[in-house]
């Protein structure tokens, strides 16, 4: 299993313009390309998440996730938005880097929280957050994930 199994191209954006949390997660639920009514039951279930405790993990990167039967498979969109946004991470730093987790609540394959782990280890590696910062292009950030083998 490779995170680029669950991206497309179009479900990347380099330039997030979001002013608030809010704004930022309605632009990532946007990249996955719902209908209008199914984008506003994403955020509102990532909203309901991000009320819990923020998926700010720290280092500028954010893992928003959750689970909705508007989408019949596990999909991921990655968003960076420069300068950052104030997302009440761990370290109480502005996020720059963000990268969207939904999945229906019954998976067959089961995906979601090994996905999710990737993700996070990922996130973990030194030069992550600088080599995010830097990206150009979406195929760029495949480069980078086919590089880290994940």
């Amino acid at each position: 299993m490779h995170l680029k199994d669950f991206l497309s191209p179009d479900a990347i954006m380099l330039g997030l313009r979001g002013g608030s949390k809010d704004e930022i997660l309605a632009e990532m639920v946007a990249l996955l390309g719902t209908d209008e009514r199914s984008a506003g039951t994403l955020l509102r279930i990532l909203q309901r998440r991000e009320n819990l405790g923020s998926t700010g993990v720290g280092r500028g990167i954010a893992i928003p996730h959750g689970r909705s039967l508007v989408v019949s498979r596990l999909r991921l969109a990655f968003g960076y938005k420069p300068g950052g946004i104030e997302f009440q991470a761990i370290d109480s730093r502005p996020v720059c880097s963000l990268f969207l987790i939904v999945a229906p609540p019954l998976e067959i394959s089961n995906q979601y929280l090994p996905v999710l782990g990737r993700i996070a280890q990922f996130a973990k590696e030194p030069d992550v957050p600088d080599r995010l910062s830097a990206l150009k292009s979406p195929d760029d950030f495949f480069r980078l994930l086919e590089e880290k083998g994940v």
